[in-house]
């Protein structure tokens, strides 16, 4: 089943390229720059549409999709491959799945870009809603790792889980990374406490205040706040 799956997502991506595309989207990803690897044109909507075909027409077990997702990682010649591993374990099986947590690290140090990091972080936030208590050390661990795509990770771990964030997680895994000069930290702290603000608009402002924050940083947290009264814009 596994080999059947995965062959069968190589060959319908390779059937929907569209190498008009495949420059643009690798210029926009800087493939060229990063090492990263090359793009076959097709886009994500057809990318999990593709995702989806194959494991109606393949069904398996947790297991079976664990191995299909790294086999189309781990070999994968195009880029569009890794988004179907992705997309693999964004499918209702996974959810919950601290299993899988190892793979989710492996897939963010190794694709060490942020589109894919990026991704992986919506797999954290529901790992740290179903189980908070054992990924709290692993965000904590992560904010100080020597990769700067794991500290992203970290910070980015409990986007969108509105009123149900860790607010002292959040803190410490932020104050973990002030100093980093790198510009996808800056931001990532940025973007959390924007997302967060939306619950805990006077948490943020208070943060804000009293941590020395990089301009970048400070600019996104604050982005949806009043200037004056700390208070969540209702139309901006």
């Amino acid at each position: 089943m596994v080999s059947a799956l995965v062959d069968q997502v190589r060959s319908d991506l390779r059937a929907l390229a569209d190498p008009e595309r495949a420059g643009p989207m690798a210029a926009y990803m800087k493939s060229a720059e990063t090492g990263n690897l090359r793009f076959l044109g097709v886009r994500r909507p057809e990318v999990r549409r593709t995702v989806r075909a194959a494991t109606h027409a393949h069904p398996g077990d947790p297991a079976a999709y664990t191995a299909a997702a790294r086999e189309l990682w781990d070999s994968a010649a195009f880029r569009e491959e890794r988004y179907a591993a992705q997309d693999l374990l964004g499918l209702r099986w996974s959810s919950g799945r601290l299993e899988l947590l190892d793979l989710h690290r492996h897939m963010a140090v190794t694709g060490a870009w942020w589109d894919h990091v990026d991704e992986v972080a919506h797999r954290i936030g529901d790992l740290c809603a179903t189980h908070p208590a054992e990924m709290d050390p692993v965000l904590r661990t992560w904010s100080r790792d020597r990769s700067m795509w794991l500290r992203r990770l970290a910070i980015l771990g409990q986007l969108r889980r509105r009123d149900q964030v860790d607010l002292a997680l959040l803190a410490d895994v932020i104050e973990a990374n002030l100093d980093d000069p790198e510009f996808f930290v800056r931001k990532a702290i940025g973007w959390a406490l924007r997302d967060v603000a939306r619950h805990h608009p006077a948490w943020v402002r208070s943060f804000v205040e009293t941590h020395r924050l990089s301009a970048l940083s400070r600019r996104e947290a604050l982005k949806h706040l009043d200037s004056t009264r700390g208070v969540e814009r209702p139309h901006d």
